[in-house]
């Protein structure tokens, strides 16, 4: 999705999202791809090798017969007369977007029966690389991540497929689906384009996904009847030599007979840069929700050859993200219905984006910028949408009755019923403990084999922590008065804390402010009496990678000098926060824990609290909703699965979605990491209905209540 139409209107241990980002992983192109490696790609023909390509295309009848199956033979998905063709017959797209990695795989059924509903016959998924090569060669395929099944259930319930493998897929996703250790490469990579070393990680990628794929295409007796090539690369650069190799390697493994397909922009400008007809890729287009769409489906011919340009809205917004700081989006059911009538008395084909977003679990929520990287805005947790089928599977009635009119005035059919939507149980007030103090924390990483020494700062991803937290350490110089912290650079948000020695015997951090990327304010530093040198610490946040434009080579962590009275810090010490360890510390001395809420002011940092919610039957799971409202900001586990961000005192979005298959029959532990002063009554609250309400301040305001 184009930010500039914006302006318009991994998990924890246990998790099946990925690791927790604590492996180090400081990679050097040199070693990891040598570049002969591309050069014996290019000769040995996969840039161009008609004899692979004439052995995938001869239909999908010799894959059928070497397998036994026959009836494929007859399968078949074209376009011709500027219409698609399915099996000798006119056919429409009618589809919407439902990814797979923002749902549970338990709930995957549920989901497409209500797109079902909806009136759609096709469904649309991009696929993230960052999800399934979370590390350099360790690949996963399985839980949430099981593409594979996903797409043989989207099948099962009479859907075909437009699938949207990337390797880009912008999507809100971190880092655009693109793996955060590509950035720890040396030299930088140029990502989205020919650079050769980036092509050689795509090919390794595809080279795995691909080979996955091809016995689902339409032809092959599977549900997947057109796959797309980047995603919207004509708002991003005009590297036709990048997207001339990526429909080379698509062939390679898919054949020429599926369909390949670009979106982009309905302008002028953004199809010239993303469209290669030349090679025979059909070239859809996107456009915001109301404007005319058959001016813009007339240059879209223009994009495509004589006779191969059915109308196609790739994209048509059934609603919009929202940022922290932000209103939630909100759009209105009749206007979003009538849109959508005019392309579809038109004969036109469409998918709406999105028929049900989801939920950013984990870390996984992406980020926009506007002018310039510093104007920083982080994605909420819940993918809601505002689409016709919410975050939790509800179906909108007014919205979805809205498109489900205009789809059955369209379609010809008689619409399936919408399931009933799924129970939700408030189970209530739960009591939280304090079971670590920020200090506490520091002492189970100080000893860490993971610390990494470095005269200046390191990025999260040169030290091997994609995701997460990351502390940064260094002694200051004498001083005999306060000093003025300076940090030119910081992704994305800093916790600053000064304390006496850096050992365990250091004493209490006392917290002195936050850093914020959008704000990159200067901190005093208060003059403290140490026996001996003071040390600063910095906990710094990354709040999410972007996902589209210029800066999209999002770095985290503390990215430049740290400056104290104007002179440079040096002698760093950098240590990862594997948040695997959070259940660690449930052990802690009870004792030791009433003593130190004697002695530690709980307003003075980050703290790990726990809580336990008793479930007496199978037959009281169900999903709910936590509130936290109350709270500041920090990120929330259930039974070790991590359900994402909270951040109420910005908002807008209060509460935390959890689906019932995260909840079991008996004991339930919720684990929060609160980052500054916890509710005052120690409570969570699980409450039926979502809550996107929350929010006083000013995204620019860094008053947090300590």
């Amino acid at each position: 999705m184009s930010i500039k139409r914006y302006y318009h209107s991994e998990l924890s241990k246990g998790s099946t999202l990925g690791g927790d980002g604590s492996a180090m992983v400081v990679l050097k192109s040199n070693l990891e791809l040598p570049l002969f490696i591309f050069v014996v790609i290019v000769t040995t023909g996969i840039v161009s090798s008609s004899s692979s390509l004439s052995g995938l295309s001869s239909s999908g009848c010799a894959f059928h017969r070497r397998y036994g199956s026959s009836a494929a033979c007859n399968r078949r998905f074209w376009i011709s007369d500027d219409m698609f063709w399915k099996d000798g017959n006119p056919f429409r797209i009618i589809g919407g977007d439902v990814h797979y990695f923002r749902i549970l795989p338990q709930y995957w059924r549920d989901r497409l029966l209500r797109a079902k509903a909806l009136g759609l016959n096709t469904i649309q998924t991009y696929v993230p690389w960052n999800l399934h090569e979370p590390e350099p060669k360790r690949w996963v395929f399985e839980g949430i991540a099981d593409i594979e099944s996903y797409l043989k259930l989207a099948q099962e319930l009479g859907f075909l497929v437009m699938l949207r493998p990337g390797p880009y897929i912008c999507a809100e996703w971190d880092f655009g689906g693109f793996p955060a250790w590509l950035l720890a490469i040396e030299p930088p990579l140029k990502l989205r384009s020919s650079d050769k070393t980036f092509l050689a990680y795509v090919q390794r990628w595809w080279d795995v996904l691909l080979p996955k794929i091809a016995p689902l295409l339409y032809e092959n007796g599977g549900p997947i009847i057109m796959v797309q090539i980047e995603n919207e690369f004509g708002s991003y650069g005009y590297d036709k030599k990048y997207l001339h190799y990526l429909v080379a390697l698509a062939r390679k493994y898919l054949g020429n007979e599926t369909i390949l397909y670009t979106t982009d922009g309905g302008s002028r400008d953004t199809l010239d840069n993303g469209t290669i007809p030349e090679k025979g890729v059909f070239s859809a287009v996107d456009f915001s929700t109301g404007e005319d769409p058959w001016p813009i489906f007339q240059l879209q011919k223009e994009y495509n050859a004589p006779g191969k340009s059915p109308p196609l809205s790739a994209e048509f917004y059934t609603g919009w993200l929202t940022h922290w700081g932000e209103k939630i989006a909100e759009t209105d059911a009749n206007y979003t219905a009538a849109a959508l009538e005019k392309i579809l008395s038109r004969n036109g084909s469409v998918v709406l984006y999105m028929a049900h977003g989801g939920t950013n679990f984990g870390f996984y929520s992406g980020a926009n910028t506007g002018q310039n990287e510093s104007d920083y805005k982080a994605d909420l947790t819940s993918y809601d949408y505002d689409a016709p089928i919410k975050e939790s599977g509800d179906v909108q009635c007014c919205v979805i009755a809205a498109l489900r009119r205009v789809i059955q005035k369209y379609s010809g059919v008689v619409l399936p019923r919408a399931p009933p939507d799924n129970k939700k149980l408030g189970y209530g007030l739960v009591d939280l403990r304090k079971i670590a103090s920020f200090n506490e924390v520091l002492n189970d990483i100080y000893d860490s084999t993971m610390v990494v020494k470095s005269e200046h700062p390191m990025s999260m991803e040169t030290v091997g922590q994609m995701f997460g937290f990351m502390l940064y350490a260094s002694k200051l110089p004498p001083r005999k008065r306060s000093s003025i912290l300076k940090i030119l650079k910081v992704h994305d948000r800093a916790q600053v804390f000064v304390s006496c020695g850096l050992d365990k015997a250091g004493g209490h951090p006392i917290y002195i402010g936050v850093i914020e990327r959008w704000s990159n304010r200067e901190l005093l530093i208060p003059k403290i009496s140490c026996s001996s040198n003071s040390s600063l610490l910095i906990l710094v946040e990354n709040l999410g990678r972007l996902n589209y434009g210029q800066y999209i080579s999002d770095k985290k962590g503390i990215l430049s000098n740290v400056f104290i009275d104007g002179t440079a810090l040096h002698g760093w010490q950098m240590f990862p926060i594997p948040l695997d360890r959070f259940s660690n510390f449930t052990t802690v001395n009870p004792i030791k824990q009433i003593s130190d809420l004697m002695t530690e002011n709980i307003s003075t940092g980050p703290g790990i609290y726990e809580g336990h919610v008793t479930i007496n039957s199978a037959k009281q799971i169900k999903d709910t909703f936590i509130s936290f409202r109350g709270w500041n900001k920090g990120i929330a586990f259930v039974n070790d699965f991590n359900i994402g961000r909270f951040w109420p005192s910005l908002g807008p979005q209060c509460t935390l979605y959890v689906p019932a298959p995260l909840l079991r029959e008996g004991e339930n532990i919720v684990v929060i990491l609160e980052l500054h002063a916890p509710n005052p009554d120690f409570t969570i609250n699980l409450v039926k209905k979502p809550d996107f309400t929350c929010g006083t301040k000013s995204r620019r305001n860094d008053n947090y209540r300590e």
